[in-house]
């Protein structure tokens, strides 16, 4: 077995742990580094229940090598929000009942979270490609429904709950905070 020593500042704090360089970034979090709310559910980086944040942009981490982000910003759940102090997503979720059984909903947020910020700086989904980065209001295009559904697409929900996370993803939109 061959080791590596990875640091990653985790949820702004820095991490120095040494792992074998065949460890998953989603084994390190939850086996190493205990912040279990990033969940394993495909392991084969189908279903986003383990997305995080790398340097700003969503991974599914169960397919990233810890050891090819030495170095980087990794942002998870945890560093989202608290129960005391929800992030408006969070509350959003929790508001539109965006989640059933609960077991994506890290993910979906993680994702929701990193998509809204693509979003704001113009990047473009397939739904919105054909508009370029300017509409005819002269700002990124509308995040309508169909938008965040293509720009979620990744986050699987067992139990269906996607109407409401649409919903909760768009409540920040039309309220402003995205």
């Amino acid at each position: 077995m061959s080791e590596h020593v990875v640091t990653l500042h985790v949820n702004g704090e820095a991490r120095t742990v040494t792992a074998d360089i065949r460890s998953t970034l989603l084994d390190l979090l939850r086996e190493r580094l205990h912040l279990t709310g990033t969940k394993k559910g495909c392991d084969h980086g189908l279903c986003g229940a383990c997305t995080v944040s790398v340097d700003g942009e969503r991974v599914v981490s169960c397919l990233t090598l810890a050891a090819s982000i030495d170095g980087c910003e990794v942002l998870t759940i945890e560093g989202i929000g608290t129960e005391a102090d929800l992030d408006p997503l969070q509350a959003a979720f929790v508001e539109h009942d965006g989640f059933q059984c609960g077991y994506c909903t890290s993910g979906q947020i993680s994702s929701a979270h990193a998509m809204l910020r693509e979003h704001a700086r113009g990047d473009l989904s397939t739904v919105s490609f054909g508009c370029g980065r300017e509409t005819v209001c002269n700002g990124p295009a509308t995040l309508s429904d169909d938008e965040i559904r293509e720009r979620m697409a990744g986050n699987i929900c067992r139990c269906g709950a996607y109407a409401n996370i649409v919903e909760a993803i768009a409540s920040l939109v039309d309220g402003g905070t995205a």
